[in-house]
């Protein structure tokens, strides 16, 4: 614990005699070790900034995303971690509830704004439009628009059988029939 007598505490100094008037101390230093981990008073990324850079990267891209990360003092790592829904990059693989819903509700308005657009776009295309050339800035709205909601939307999870061939699955069970013979008899005198 560093608890020493001052004779032990003099030898060590290299002071033979206890004479105070020569003895010549040294000055001393405590150092702090370095630990790992988070020093005192610094705290983790707030979970609202985490989301907000999620959102970020969904809706305007990686790169914006770590433009603003950047700027807030964020690593682009961990970026990648938010835009996943998970709280550090060590947990990318399992995502926080949270922040994961948040980027599905962000999600999901983006595709409601794209597929009304997409829906005014594809009503809007007439056949009086069709026969003039603005029948293709109207279909290639539609076009783009249908590529943000494939974009956007999270991938469909496929049914996949036994044999992984994937639609619907049916299982039909059919009882068996058994003859009159298998039955107990049971005799009753009236």
């Amino acid at each position: 614990m560093g608890l020493v007598s001052d004779t032990e505490w003099e030898r060590e100094l290299g002071v033979t005699k206890r004479d105070e008037s020569a003895t010549q101390i040294k000055e001393t230093q405590i150092k702090e070790i370095p630990t790992r981990g988070r020093r005192d008073g610094d705290l983790g990324v707030p979970d609202s900034l985490r989301k907000l850079i999620g959102e970020e990267a969904l809706l305007n891209g990686r790169q914006e995303a770590v433009k603003l990360a950047k700027e807030l003092g964020v690593s682009p790592s961990s970026v990648s971690a938010y835009s996943n829904g998970a709280t550090s990059t060590k947990s990318y693989h399992s995502p926080a509830p949270s922040i994961i819903s948040h980027i599905n509700k962000t999600r999901a308005r983006a595709v409601k704004r794209a597929s009304k657009t997409l829906n005014e776009a594809l009503g809007s295309i007439t056949q009086e439009k069709l026969d003039y050339a603005d029948a293709k800035d109207l279909s290639g709205i539609a076009k783009d628009m249908s590529v943000i909601i494939r974009n956007l939307e999270p991938p469909a999870t496929e049914n996949k059988g036994e044999e992984g061939r994937t639609g619907p699955q049916f299982i039909i069970y059919a009882p068996q029939f058994r003859k009159e013979e298998s039955f107990d008899v049971i005799q009753v005198n009236e």
